[in-house]
């Protein structure tokens, strides 16, 4: 389990001393300057956190609370390359801090060593951003052609979560999260992520997964006989059924 404490100690550690290595490491702090790695990252942190429509005004009152005194011109000059870099390399460092919760005593999920949740979601980004994140584009003429899609599965007894980030245009089965699961456990995800090849890949190490069946798939009985899934349905006898298909 992860106290309030150890969470605490890691925010710290990440909001200041990781910020200011990432600042340097991606050159965004060059020189002596009011506005440093940790100013700059406890400045978006908390700023929109308690607002995510913080103005750049209300952003440079944010920095002058952590000794960062600028106008919001200035400000609005630092969102660079370099400062998305810098910013990427801290979140990087804060997603590889794994924190747990208490495990969740619940008979159904204590039937399986591990059960994971994973899906994504995706966040529209500037235009400017398009070479590094490219979205899948659109009709319009702004605002589409630059993405980041942030994969996330949660494993539902011990609160662990794994985090990767991928172009927006990118499928969800590309996704690339620490592995492989234990045998035993159970992975839930929806179609996006629906591949035979993976459902054959967990199965050989022993991994149960739940998903909706995608409707292009042919169902093939225990006999090798191609079947209709809403006629085989039909015909069975009670609501809930187990069956070998292929």
């Amino acid at each position: 389990m992860t106290t309030i404490p150890q969470v605490a100690r890691a925010m710290r550690e990440i909001l200041t001393t990781t910020a200011d290595d990432a600042a340097r490491t991606t050159r965004f702090v060059q020189r002596t300057s009011p506005l440093s790695g940790a100013t700059f990252s406890q400045t978006l942190v908390f700023g929109f956190l308690g607002n995510p429509q913080a103005t750049l005004e209300a952003l440079t009152q944010t920095a002058a609370a952590f000794g960062g005194n600028m106008s919001p011109q200035a400000l609005d000059q630092r969102f660079t390359a370099s400062a998305a870099a810098c910013l990427h390399q801290v979140l990087l460092t804060a997603i590889a801090r794994v924190i747990t919760a208490e495990p969740v005593a619940i008979p159904l999920l204590q039937r399986f060593t591990a059960v994971y949740v994973q899906d994504s979601s995706t966040i529209v980004l500037p235009d400017g951003f398009a070479a590094q994140w490219p979205g899948c584009g659109g009709s319009a003429a702004s605002g589409t052609s630059a993405a980041l899609k942030l994969q996330a599965r949660l494993e539902m007894c011990t609160g662990r979560l794994d985090v990767q980030l991928q172009e927006g245009r990118a499928s969800d089965r590309a996704a690339v999260l620490p592995g492989p699961l234990p045998a035993g456990a159970l992975r839930l995800a929806d179609l996006g992520y629906w591949s035979l090849g993976a459902f054959a890949a967990l199965a050989q190490h022993e991994v149960f997964w739940f998903s909706r069946l995608q409707m292009q798939t042919a169902v093939y009985d225990a006999t090798g006989a191609r079947r209709e899934l809403l006629e085989l349905l039909e015909i069975q006898p009670t609501d809930t059924i187990e069956l070998a298909v292929a």
